[in-house]
Protein backbone atom coordinates (compact mmCIF):
# COMPACT_ATOMS: atom_id res chain seq x y z
CA UNK A 1 0.00 0.00 0.00
CA UNK A 2 0.94 3.23 -0.94
CA UNK A 3 1.26 5.71 2.59
CA UNK A 4 -1.28 8.68 1.84
CA UNK A 5 0.79 12.16 2.61
CA UNK A 6 -1.65 14.99 1.03
CA UNK A 7 -4.89 16.16 2.32
CA UNK A 8 -6.04 16.60 -1.65
CA UNK A 9 -7.35 14.07 -3.69
CA UNK A 10 -7.68 14.38 -7.41
CA UNK A 11 -10.55 13.14 -9.48
CA UNK A 12 -9.16 11.92 -13.14
CA UNK A 13 -12.29 12.28 -15.28
CA UNK A 14 -13.36 11.45 -18.80
CA UNK A 15 -15.33 14.46 -20.24
CA UNK A 16 -16.84 12.59 -22.80
CA UNK A 17 -16.10 12.74 -26.77
CA UNK A 18 -17.51 16.71 -27.79
CA UNK A 19 -21.28 16.26 -27.15
CA UNK A 20 -21.49 18.29 -23.52
CA UNK A 21 -24.68 15.62 -23.00
CA UNK A 22 -22.71 12.57 -22.66
CA UNK A 23 -20.34 13.46 -19.61
CA UNK A 24 -21.40 10.87 -16.96
CA UNK A 25 -23.46 12.23 -13.98
CA UNK A 26 -20.48 11.75 -11.88
CA UNK A 27 -18.11 13.58 -13.36
CA UNK A 28 -20.36 16.51 -13.64
CA UNK A 29 -21.20 15.84 -9.99
CA UNK A 30 -17.64 16.59 -9.55
CA UNK A 31 -16.96 19.20 -11.71
CA UNK A 32 -19.60 20.98 -9.35
CA UNK A 33 -17.78 20.57 -6.27
CA UNK A 34 -14.20 21.15 -7.45
CA UNK A 35 -12.10 23.41 -5.84
CA UNK A 36 -10.12 24.12 -9.01
CA UNK A 37 -10.61 22.25 -12.55
CA UNK A 38 -6.98 21.20 -14.52
CA UNK A 39 -8.81 20.83 -17.98
CA UNK A 40 -7.57 19.20 -21.42
CA UNK A 41 -7.96 20.83 -24.74
CA UNK A 42 -10.82 18.26 -26.11
CA UNK A 43 -13.94 19.24 -23.35
CA UNK A 44 -16.77 21.41 -24.72
CA UNK A 45 -16.65 24.97 -23.34
CA UNK A 46 -20.10 23.96 -22.50
CA UNK A 47 -19.26 21.77 -19.89
CA UNK A 48 -17.16 24.04 -18.33
CA UNK A 49 -19.83 26.98 -18.55
CA UNK A 50 -22.53 24.47 -17.14
CA UNK A 51 -21.06 22.23 -14.78
CA UNK A 52 -18.02 24.51 -13.28
CA UNK A 53 -18.92 27.30 -10.58
CA UNK A 54 -18.35 30.62 -11.85
CA UNK A 55 -15.51 31.42 -9.06
CA UNK A 56 -13.69 28.08 -9.53
CA UNK A 57 -10.41 28.57 -11.24
CA UNK A 58 -9.42 26.55 -14.32
CA UNK A 59 -6.48 25.83 -15.67
CA UNK A 60 -5.99 25.49 -19.38
CA UNK A 61 -3.23 22.01 -20.14
CA UNK A 62 -4.26 21.50 -23.53
CA UNK A 63 -1.93 18.93 -26.07
CA UNK A 64 -2.09 19.15 -29.80
CA UNK A 65 0.20 17.21 -31.46
CA UNK A 66 3.23 19.15 -33.07
CA UNK A 67 1.13 22.50 -32.15
CA UNK A 68 3.47 25.23 -30.76
CA UNK A 69 1.41 25.68 -26.75
CA UNK A 70 0.93 22.58 -26.20
CA UNK A 71 1.70 22.14 -22.23
CA UNK A 72 4.53 19.49 -21.44
CA UNK A 73 2.93 16.09 -19.55
CA UNK A 74 5.63 16.88 -16.61
CA UNK A 75 4.28 20.43 -16.45
CA UNK A 76 0.55 19.06 -15.53
CA UNK A 77 2.19 16.52 -13.38
CA UNK A 78 3.56 19.02 -11.21
CA UNK A 79 0.34 21.08 -11.06
CA UNK A 80 -1.59 18.30 -9.89
CA UNK A 81 0.88 17.63 -7.16
CA UNK A 82 1.34 21.08 -6.33
CA UNK A 83 -2.21 22.07 -6.05
CA UNK A 84 -3.30 18.42 -4.40
CA UNK A 85 -1.49 19.21 -1.47
CA UNK A 86 -3.21 22.07 -0.57
CA UNK A 87 -7.00 21.74 -2.25
CA UNK A 88 -9.65 19.44 -1.59
CA UNK A 89 -10.79 18.26 -4.24
CA UNK A 90 -8.89 18.63 -7.78
CA UNK A 91 -10.43 18.08 -10.99
CA UNK A 92 -7.93 16.56 -13.91
CA UNK A 93 -10.80 16.54 -17.12
CA UNK A 94 -9.83 14.50 -19.68
CA UNK A 95 -11.58 14.30 -22.95
CA UNK A 96 -13.19 11.04 -24.04
CA UNK A 97 -12.23 8.86 -21.40
CA UNK A 98 -9.17 8.65 -18.92
CA UNK A 99 -7.76 5.22 -20.38
CA UNK A 100 -7.89 5.52 -23.91
CA UNK A 101 -4.55 6.90 -25.17
CA UNK A 102 -4.27 9.55 -22.82
CA UNK A 103 -1.78 10.40 -20.35
CA UNK A 104 -3.27 8.89 -17.28
CA UNK A 105 -0.28 6.52 -16.92
CA UNK A 106 1.96 9.51 -16.26
CA UNK A 107 -0.07 11.31 -13.61
CA UNK A 108 -0.99 8.09 -11.79
CA UNK A 109 2.64 7.82 -11.12
CA UNK A 110 3.34 11.41 -10.03
CA UNK A 111 0.16 11.76 -7.91
CA UNK A 112 1.20 8.33 -5.96
CA UNK A 113 4.93 9.21 -5.74
CA UNK A 114 3.77 11.95 -3.61
CA UNK A 115 1.37 10.02 -1.93
CA UNK A 116 -1.91 12.41 -2.87
CA UNK A 117 -5.54 10.07 -3.35
CA UNK A 118 -7.41 9.85 -6.36
CA UNK A 119 -10.22 8.71 -8.17
CA UNK A 120 -10.52 7.15 -11.60
CA UNK A 121 -13.85 8.28 -13.47
CA UNK A 122 -14.57 6.91 -17.25
CA UNK A 123 -16.01 8.66 -20.00
CA UNK A 124 -17.28 7.84 -23.38
CA UNK A 125 -14.16 7.19 -25.53
CA UNK A 126 -14.31 8.88 -29.23
CA UNK A 127 -14.99 5.23 -31.02
CA UNK A 128 -18.10 4.43 -29.21
CA UNK A 129 -19.18 8.79 -29.95
CA UNK A 130 -18.12 8.66 -33.66
CA UNK A 131 -19.09 5.34 -34.35
CA UNK A 132 -22.57 6.24 -32.78
CA UNK A 133 -22.95 9.30 -34.48
CA UNK A 134 -21.97 7.97 -37.86
CA UNK A 135 -24.38 5.07 -37.79
CA UNK A 136 -21.54 2.44 -37.66
CA UNK A 137 -21.87 -0.30 -35.12
CA UNK A 138 -18.22 -1.48 -34.64
CA UNK A 139 -19.36 -4.89 -34.08
CA UNK A 140 -22.02 -5.79 -36.38
CA UNK A 141 -23.44 -8.90 -36.00
CA UNK A 142 -21.91 -10.82 -40.25
CA UNK A 143 -19.79 -7.78 -40.47
CA UNK A 144 -17.45 -7.91 -36.93
CA UNK A 145 -17.07 -9.93 -34.34
CA UNK A 146 -14.33 -7.44 -32.70
CA UNK A 147 -12.49 -4.44 -32.29
CA UNK A 148 -8.84 -3.38 -32.00
CA UNK A 149 -7.93 0.57 -30.90
CA UNK A 150 -4.78 1.30 -32.40
CA UNK A 151 -2.93 4.75 -33.06
CA UNK A 152 -0.59 5.53 -36.24
CA UNK A 153 0.57 9.00 -35.86
CA UNK A 154 4.15 8.59 -36.81
CA UNK A 155 5.47 5.23 -38.92
CA UNK A 156 7.18 3.54 -36.20
CA UNK A 157 4.31 2.71 -34.16
CA UNK A 158 3.49 -0.15 -35.89
CA UNK A 159 5.77 -3.25 -37.84
CA UNK A 160 5.46 -4.98 -41.27
CA UNK A 161 4.34 -7.85 -39.13
CA UNK A 162 1.67 -5.95 -37.38
CA UNK A 163 0.60 -4.36 -40.81
CA UNK A 164 -0.09 -7.38 -42.40
CA UNK A 165 -2.43 -9.08 -39.62
CA UNK A 166 -4.37 -5.62 -39.87
CA UNK A 167 -4.91 -6.12 -43.46
CA UNK A 168 -6.24 -9.47 -43.15
CA UNK A 169 -8.05 -9.56 -40.06
CA UNK A 170 -11.81 -9.23 -39.57
CA UNK A 171 -11.75 -7.18 -36.87
CA UNK A 172 -13.18 -3.50 -36.83
CA UNK A 173 -10.04 -1.02 -36.81
CA UNK A 174 -10.27 2.30 -34.86
CA UNK A 175 -7.25 4.37 -35.16
CA UNK A 176 -6.93 7.32 -32.83
CA UNK A 177 -4.82 10.74 -33.76
CA UNK A 178 -4.46 9.19 -37.43
CA UNK A 179 -5.70 11.77 -39.89
CA UNK A 180 -2.57 13.15 -40.40
CA UNK A 181 -1.01 10.18 -41.43
CA UNK A 182 -3.78 8.49 -43.34
CA UNK A 183 -2.17 8.25 -46.65
CA UNK A 184 0.58 6.24 -44.92
CA UNK A 185 -2.07 4.08 -43.33
CA UNK A 186 -3.80 3.18 -46.10
CA UNK A 187 -0.72 2.55 -48.50
CA UNK A 188 0.43 -0.08 -45.79
CA UNK A 189 -3.00 -1.79 -45.49
CA UNK A 190 -2.86 -1.73 -49.38
CA UNK A 191 0.44 -3.15 -49.35
CA UNK A 192 -0.66 -6.32 -47.85
CA UNK A 193 -3.53 -6.55 -50.09
CA UNK A 194 -6.96 -5.41 -47.78
CA UNK A 195 -9.73 -6.46 -49.13
CA UNK A 196 -11.98 -3.89 -51.00
CA UNK A 197 -15.12 -4.71 -49.04
CA UNK A 198 -13.62 -2.97 -46.21
CA UNK A 199 -14.18 0.97 -46.07
CA UNK A 200 -12.25 4.02 -44.51
CA UNK A 201 -14.28 6.66 -42.39
CA UNK A 202 -12.98 9.35 -41.29
CA UNK A 203 -15.07 11.53 -38.54
CA UNK A 204 -14.10 14.53 -37.56
CA UNK A 205 -15.29 16.51 -34.56
CA UNK A 206 -17.09 13.45 -33.77
CA UNK A 207 -20.85 14.07 -31.83
CA UNK A 208 -20.51 17.84 -32.02
CA UNK A 209 -22.63 20.02 -34.23
CA UNK A 210 -19.67 20.17 -36.19
CA UNK A 211 -19.22 16.41 -37.08
CA UNK A 212 -17.84 15.74 -40.44
CA UNK A 213 -18.16 12.17 -42.05
CA UNK A 214 -15.95 11.40 -45.08
CA UNK A 215 -16.25 7.55 -46.65
CA UNK A 216 -13.86 6.36 -48.79
CA UNK A 217 -12.57 2.91 -50.28
CA UNK A 218 -9.02 1.21 -51.07
CA UNK A 219 -9.40 0.85 -54.50
CA UNK A 220 -10.07 4.82 -55.07
CA UNK A 221 -8.33 6.40 -52.03
CA UNK A 222 -6.95 8.87 -54.17
CA UNK A 223 -10.17 9.98 -55.60
CA UNK A 224 -12.01 10.42 -52.15
CA UNK A 225 -9.91 10.79 -49.39
CA UNK A 226 -6.46 11.61 -50.32
CA UNK A 227 -5.00 15.08 -49.81
CA UNK A 228 -8.12 16.10 -47.97
CA UNK A 229 -7.79 18.30 -45.04
CA UNK A 230 -9.78 17.10 -41.50
CA UNK A 231 -9.96 19.15 -38.54
CA UNK A 232 -8.76 17.99 -35.14
CA UNK A 233 -10.14 15.59 -33.20
CA UNK A 234 -10.97 13.35 -35.92
CA UNK A 235 -10.87 9.62 -35.66
CA UNK A 236 -10.34 6.61 -38.33
CA UNK A 237 -12.83 3.83 -38.53
CA UNK A 238 -11.74 0.29 -41.06
CA UNK A 239 -13.61 -2.29 -41.98
CA UNK A 240 -16.95 -4.13 -43.13
CA UNK A 241 -19.07 -2.11 -41.15
CA UNK A 242 -17.98 1.40 -42.78
CA UNK A 243 -20.49 0.13 -45.60
CA UNK A 244 -23.72 0.47 -42.78
CA UNK A 245 -22.94 3.88 -42.25
CA UNK A 246 -25.10 4.43 -45.76
CA UNK A 247 -28.10 2.55 -44.07
CA UNK A 248 -28.09 4.58 -40.54
CA UNK A 249 -26.63 7.37 -40.80
CA UNK A 250 -28.83 9.83 -38.36
CA UNK A 251 -26.85 13.02 -37.35
CA UNK A 252 -26.56 15.61 -39.48
CA UNK A 253 -23.05 15.81 -41.86
CA UNK A 254 -22.10 19.61 -40.58
CA UNK A 255 -20.75 21.67 -44.57
CA UNK A 256 -18.76 24.12 -42.12
CA UNK A 257 -14.69 23.98 -41.65
CA UNK A 258 -14.88 25.73 -38.42
CA UNK A 259 -13.28 24.28 -35.09
CA UNK A 260 -15.81 23.08 -32.08
CA UNK A 261 -12.45 22.91 -30.03
CA UNK A 262 -9.85 25.61 -30.48
CA UNK A 263 -6.58 24.64 -31.49
CA UNK A 264 -4.56 24.47 -28.70
CA UNK A 265 -2.13 27.77 -29.61
CA UNK A 266 -5.85 29.72 -29.33
CA UNK A 267 -6.69 28.61 -25.77
CA UNK A 268 -6.01 31.15 -23.17
CA UNK A 269 -2.92 29.96 -21.07
CA UNK A 270 -4.88 30.28 -17.34
CA UNK A 271 -2.30 28.58 -15.51
CA UNK A 272 -2.12 31.11 -12.40
CA UNK A 273 0.25 31.12 -9.90
CA UNK A 274 -0.23 28.74 -6.50
CA UNK A 275 -0.81 31.37 -4.54
CA UNK A 276 -3.40 33.23 -6.30
CA UNK A 277 -5.77 29.66 -5.93
CA UNK A 278 -7.13 29.93 -2.17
Amino acid sequence: MHKIISFGKVILAGAGCGDPELITVKAARYLQEADLVITDRLVSKLILDTYVSADTPIIYVGKQCKQKGSTPQENINQLLVDYAADKKLIVRLKGGDTAFFSNILDELQALTAAGIRYEIIPGITAASGASSYAGIPLTARGYATSVRFLTSYNDKILDEAYWKELAHTADTLVFYMSSNTIDHLVEKLRNYEISNDKKIAVVSQATTPLQKIFIGSFDNYENELKCKTFISPSLVIVGKVVALHESFEWFNNNKSDAYYFKPVEELVQNVLPKQAIC
